[in-house]
């Protein structure tokens, strides 16, 4: 069910799915076919420009900040709109460390966007404004 609220409320957060990368556990790689399934339900009209597909990346398996740090840092400089879906406590301690932020948990199917100031290259402490932090929580009744 959390998937199915998160969905539109990401994409109303200015999230396009431009470039996705996800975990091979299968808990990630179900929680990113609950969100494309019900977006293509919900919000075609927002989607028509937008691939919802994604891209399965072993170094995602981690719950270690330092090895999801290591791996934006080697991201091609092209890309833009990145979009990873991943595990905790990396991703909750990536946040901090990245936005200079204190998030307590970024919550199963919960949503961060991160504005990067630089390189990917560059991806260090404080290196990125947190733009927003949605949880299910937020919107569930």
């Amino acid at each position: 069910r959390s998937c199915e609220v998160m969905a539109p409320e990401i994409v109303k957060a200015g999230c396009c799915f431009t470039h996705v990368f996800c975990s091979p556990a299968v808990r990630a790689q179900t929680t990113i076919e609950e969100i494309a399934a019900h977006l293509s339900i919900q919000q075609p009209e927002q989607l028509e420009n937008c691939d919802i597909t994604w891209q399965v990346d072993n170094a995602l398996y981690t719950f270690v900040e330092k090895d999801l740090l290591k791996w934006c840092q080697s991201l091609d400089e092209s890309l833009f709109d990145v979009v990873v879906i991943g595990h905790n406590s990396a991703l909750t301690d990536f946040v901090n460390i990245a936005a200079g932020q204190h998030i307590e948990n970024v919550p199963t199917c919960g949503y961060v966007q991160l504005a990067l100031e630089g390189a990917w290259s560059s991806v260090s402490l404080g290196s990125a404004a947190l733009v927003s932090f949605l949880k299910p929580k937020m919107f569930m009744s």
